[in-house]
């Protein structure tokens, strides 16, 4: 049986909020493949998106949208961001920023100093199934314990409903 990381696990148990963690074969944790595999609602799954600006200073931020919307990186991503252009962080990056797999990244007990931006429409729903902080798990929680951590902020058009 997988597990989230101990962090993770601690922070969940103190917001009070109930949630529970699946397990996940690792070559199914992408969204759409675990989504389907599982029979997990897309629209109760959200994707935690590492972005970052392609010019000037480095800056970086982690945005959670629902798994069927896309991120509005041309418009509210880039302007948030203060850049001119941001694309999404490499594989390499987004490791080494928050310590995770893509696949398993979770917006949760994310590094000090790493703005956590969540659309609105996350927070709409019942519940949201998230990256496990690795590709062996996931965590089904409220999606209010998203924005009990410091730099987590909820933001109007963050993505595009596809």
């Amino acid at each position: 049986m997988s597990d989230t990381l101990p962090e993770i696990r601690t922070f969940l148990e103190q917001t009070g909020y109930p949630f529970e963690v699946w397990d996940c074969d690792p070559d199914l944790a992408d969204t759409a493949r675990y989504c389907e595999h599982y029979g997990v609602p897309l629209e109760n799954s959200a994707n935690a998106i590492l972005v970052r600006s392609k010019t000037g200073e480095r800056k970086y931020a982690l945005c959670v949208l629902r798994a069927t919307d896309r991120l509005n990186g041309n418009h509210t991503v880039r302007k948030k961001l203060g850049a001119r252009k941001v694309s999404f962080a490499s594989a390499e990056e987004t490791r080494e920023i928050t310590g995770m797999e893509i696949g398993g990244v979770t917006p949760l007990v994310l590094p000090k100093g790493l703005p956590i931006w969540i659309d609105t429409l996350v927070m709409d729903c019942d519940y949201v199934v998230l990256g496990g902080g690795n590709r062996s798990c996931k965590i089904k929680v409220n999606p209010q314990v998203l924005v009990l951590q410091a730099g987590a902020e909820v933001v109007s058009d963050l993505a595009l409903r596809v």
